[in-house]
C-alpha cells in the first residue's frame, strides 16, 4: 500500500453508519461449528465490493481467534436490507448459524453498529496508506478541514495543535 506522508483526514458529508462485526474460536476444536461461518464471510464480501449500489462504501478486516470486520455504510436501511434480504449471501448463513450453533458456546459472533450524523466524526492518519473512513470515503490534507480533533468534529472553534503539525 502506498504511504501518504503526512497528516490526513477523512471528508464525506453526509451522515453514514459504522458496522463492526466479528467472531471468537470459543472451542478451537469445533472445527465444523465455525467454519460454515469462515467460509460464508468471503462470499459477502465478495458480493459488497462488486456491488456498491448495496451501499457499503468500504470494509477492513482482521484475524485472530477474535476477528473483525469494520464496515462503513451510507446509510443504515443499506446495512439493513443486506442482512435480511433473500438474495444475498447474508439471511442464510445467519439462519444456518442459529440452526447449528445458537447457545452452544462453540463460536461466538458480535456486532457493533453507529449511526454517525454528518459533522459527528473526527479522523487522522499520519504517514499512512489511505485507510479506514477515508479510504470509504475521501482523503484530504488536513489543512482542507482542521488541525486537531476537537475543530474537526466542532468541539473548539478554535484551532490550535499542541504540538506543532507536520
Amino acid at each position: 500500500m502506498k504511504i501518504q506522508p503526512g497528516r490526513y483526514t477523512a471528508d464525506i458529508d453526509e451522515g453514514f453508519v459504522v458496522f463492526l462485526i466479528g467472531m471468537r474460536f470459543n472451542k478451537l476444536r469445533k472445527v465444523r461449528k465455525w467454519l460454515p461461518v469462515v467460509t460464508a464471510f468471503p462470499k459477502m464480501m465478495r458480493i459488497l465490493n462488486q456491488h456498491p449500489e448495496l451501499g457499503c462504501l468500504g470494509h477492513r478486516e482482521w484475524y485472530g481467534r477474535t476477528t473483525i470486520t469494520v464496515q462503513y455504510w451510507k446509510d443504515f436501511e443499506s446495512l439493513d436490507r443486506f442482512a435480511r434480504d433473500k438474495e444475498l449471501p447474508h439471511l442464510a448463513p445467519w439462519r444456518a448459524f442459529n440452526r447449528a450453533v445458537r447457545d452452544s458456546g462453540d463460536v461466538g459472533i458480535w456486532h457493533e453498529t453507529y449511526r454517525i450524523e454528518p459533522g459527528a466524526y473526527e479522523a487522522i492518519y499520519g504517514n499512512m496508506p489511505v485507510f479506514g473512513l477515508a479510504a470509504a470515503s475521501q482523503s484530504v490534507p488536513v489543512r482542507r478541514k482542521a488541525h486537531t480533533a476537537a475543530a474537526r468534529i466542532g468541539a473548539s472553534p478554535t484551532d490550535t495543535p499542541a504540538v506543532e503539525p507536520y
